[in-house]
């Protein structure tokens, strides 16, 4: 698989500025910074230059006009924290700059197998010396408070003087934009300072947000060198809130210098005493090349399970490789943290969590490093009393109600009806908890946390529905489709609150059978007759269907609606939601993203193949994929139903989505969320994967393009590889004990390798 992606040209106007700082941030799941130019850019260059820690917020008003009661009224939001990026070069006294002299070549990369970034540049400066410049960075995943500049200098043409100039600020503010409601739109700055201590040439900045009052302590200090040993002289000085350091050093003809600046973050939600300056000291204690193999060795364990290899589209195969980095870049790796809708490569979203994480970025997780599930999981079970005083403010006396966007806990959402009110959130979570137990078999952890959550989002849905007529309705909700609000049976919900229902059942029976149910049982004083009432209302569960249509409707509403004019509306006009009223859009059938087609992926068995086909064909035609997280979906569900061309051309809209910046919106960060929903297209969608209570099954169907693919999977105690063609998969047991695997339907052991024919081969 190819690790690296690279552009042979920098590109220096102010849109390719902005996507690159996206495309090549680094982060670790702690911390997170954008690849803004340590030298910066002319006056009048928009930029979004920010460093963010995954958890970290402060809070902000959210302006109601008309403040009901249960409103939210406050928010969290991810602070810009403190700029550790910038370095100005002086060749003699001319500063270097991609916008001065001649830029011979530009390079940039990313290596994704040695996890660093790296920008190349060779210089003419307007006066004549020559030089090749290289700076990498690098997030470490083994010691994540360390970010690190390496910054070399060759002379190509002089000898003489070389100084760099070093800034460590404090002084920062977030980025905002009030024509876009995805971002922040209002300025703000939320750091106030705290102190400002210079040790030697260490720096130590310290500041406070404005209203949670947690703090943030940064520690900078550098090597200069022209081989092995520190040369040169460095002055740190303060300035303002933060620092600058002069470092001085003469540079031979072909000679090379380098520059490294380590950069320690750390934060009051995660307390170590002393954090910042004794990791500095510890840092600095290890030479560069130690820092870069440990970065190496953890990213070889990581692409050893995670890596996918697509024979005959080699760029599409570049394409998944990025989406997956990133993704383990984005994770959080701490029970504070989880994964933001931008991961931390951007202010999109404002650092919020979402429902992306249970539906689109777990299951990657799950089945390739569950241990990252299981803390992700584990994130949610530590907000749950947050969620419990959730469902409280909405009226709800038993349950929790998770928030639909949050970082600490409370719900973030300042327009309800597209965000409180999708209650399928709990369906989410708890389905995520569901699918953890059965790929890993990890009963104890659904004991201990999973369960909880379970039976808490199933105590919900006994407040929130009702019975009539002898089914059990849920009615005012948003479904996934936030261009349909506050609708009667929601055919997502109500899927995913029966499957949520059932599983509280199966989880009670369980852990009753293992001996371990007690604990969680007088936990929340969880009662027999109580699980009765959620097998009762799972199985009376209205789910809409139209008999003359053969389709599940969106809602008890929807078909009632005029479609809309998918083909007479200007395609200047996408995204919608940016260019008409809310109220307009729910007066129409038209979806932002799949919604009824995703509960056929999710929920599968509840609904026959025929109903599937006819709702995915009915919905097609009148959903615009204005969301990220619609056409892997698509893509998934077309697998399954046989429409091989357009799962293809819906998978290839996914996996380039940001590389491409298809959205037009990659500057304000990565789309997480799709990331992993191309993993699933790959691993659901093409070859067929399913795991529920009675096995692991596979239905693989390739795309005819493609010569083959490689993928594993971790199942229970096994890993498994799947090699996929047009004609054949061959499935090898890796690690771990035997297993019984499905393939089209049959059943065979899998104790070293298997080979099934397709029934439907798409090369002779």
């Amino acid at each position: 698989m190819n690790l690296i992606y690279e552009l042979d040209n920098i590109k220096t106007d102010e849109q390719s500025l902005l996507i690159n700082e996206t495309l090549f941030h680094n982060a670790n799941g702690y911390i997170g910074v954008r690849s803004n130019f340590e030298e910066g850019y002319p006056d009048g260059i928009d930029t979004i230059r920010g460093a963010y820690i995954n958890a970290f917020y402060d809070f902000r008003e959210i302006k109601q006009a008309e403040a009901f009661y249960g409103f939210a009224v406050e928010k969290q939001t991810m602070p810009n924290v403190h700029d550790v990026q910038g370095i100005t070069l002086y060749l003699g006294d001319e500063p270097f700059s991609m916008f001065t002299g001649i830029v011979v070549a530009a390079k940039r990369t990313l290596n994704m197998g040695a996890g660093y970034t790296e920008r190349y540049i060779h210089w003419l400066s307007p006066r004549g010396k020559e030089a090749e410049i290289r700076i990498r960075r690098l997030t470490s995943f083994v010691r994540p408070h360390l970010f690190l500049i390496d910054y070399s200098v060759t002379a190509l043409n002089f000898e003489g003087p070389v100084t760099f100039v070093s800034t460590h600020r404090g002084d920062v503010e977030n980025y905002f934009n009030p024509a876009d409601p995805r971002l922040s739109q209002e300025h703000f700055r939320s750091l106030l300072p705290l102190e400002v201590v210079i040790e030697g040439t260490a720096s130590f900045v310290s500041s406070a947000t404005s209203k949670s009052r947690l703090t943030i302590r940064t520690a900078v200090d550098h090597i200069l060198t022209d081989g092995d040993d520190g040369i040169g002289v460095i002055t740190t000085v303060q300035e303002g809130h933060g620092a600058a350091s002069h470092i001085e050093g003469r540079v031979k003809k072909k000679g090379i210098l380098t520059l490294y600046k380590y950069c320690i973050f750390t934060d009051s939600l995660r307390p170590i005493p002393g954090a910042a300056a004794a990791e500095l000291r510890r840092v600095m204690e290890e030479k560069p090349c130690a820092l870069y193999s440990a970065q190496e060795e953890y990213l070889s364990k990581f692409w050893e399970g995670a890596c996918i290899e697509i024979e005959g589209d080699k760029q599409l195969e570049k394409a998944v490789a990025y989406n997956l980095f990133e993704l383990i870049q984005s994770v959080g790796k701490d029970p504070y943290s989880n994964i933001a809708a931008k991961g931390l490569s951007g202010e999109g979203y404002e650092g919020h969590y979402f429902w992306d994480t249970e539906i689109y970025m777990e299951p990657f997780f799950t089945l390739t490093n569950p241990a990252f599930a299981k803390n992700l999981i584990s994130y949610r079970y530590g907000i749950l009393d947050e969620a419990r005083k959730n469902a409280r403010l909405l009226g709800h006396h038993r349950g929790a109600l998770f928030p639909w966007r949050t970082i600490m806990g409370r719900e973030c959402s300042g327009y309800f009806p597209a965000g409180t009110a999708q209650y399928h959130i709990n369906g989410d979570i708890a389905w995520s908890v569901v699918s953890y137990y059965l790929a890993t078999g990890d009963l104890s952890f659904i004991a201990e946390k999973g369960a909880e959550i379970v039976f808490e989002c199933a105590r919900l849905w006994l407040d929130v529905g009702n019975y009539y007529r002898g089914k059990f309705r849920i009615n005012e909700v948003t479904g996934p489709d936030e261009y349909t609000c506050l609708v009667n049976n929601n055919y997502y919900t109500n899927a995913s609150a029966q499957y949520n229902l059932r599983w509280a059942v199966r989880f009670w029976e369980i852990l009753n059978d293992a001996d371990i149910l007690e604990g969680v049982r007088k936990r929340i004083d969880l009662s027999p007759g109580e699980i009765d009432a959620f097998s009762q209302a799972a199985e009376a569960m209205y789910l809409p269907y139209d008999e003359e249509l053969k389709i599940n409707p969106q809602d008890d509403s929807f078909l009632t609606k005029k479609k809309w004019d998918m083909f007479h509306t200007p395609k200047e006009e996408f995204p919608l939601l940016l260019h008409h009223h809310p109220l307009y859009l729910n007066r129409y059938q038209v979806c932002k993203q799949a919604d009824t087609v995703l509960a056929h992926f999710i929920f599968e068995d509840a609904q026959s193949l025929e109903t599937m086909r006819n709702s995915f064909l009915y919905y097609e035609e009148i959903t615009t994929h204005d969301s990220s997280l619609s056409t892997c979906i698509y893509s998934i569900v077309a697998s399954k139903l046989g429409f091989r061309e357009k799962a293809s051309r819906y998978f290839g809209d996914s996996a380039k989505l940001d590389i491409l910046n298809l959205h037009g919106n990659t500057k304000d960060g990565i789309h997480t969320a799709n990331m992993g929903g191309t993993w699933m297209a790959i691993v659901y969608g093409f070859a067929g994967l399913r795991i529920k209570e009675s096995g692991i099954y596979f239905a693989p169907a390739l795309p005819e393009s493609w010569k083959t693919c490689r993928f594993k999977i971790r199942y229970q105690d096994s890993q498994i590889l799947a090699e996929l063609t047009g004609r054949r998969t061959v499935f090898t047991l890796l690690s771990g004990t035997p297993k019984i695997i499905n393939v089209y339907g049959k059943g065979y052991e899998l104790s070293g390798s298997v080979t099934v024919q397709s029934p439907n081969p798409s090369r002779a």
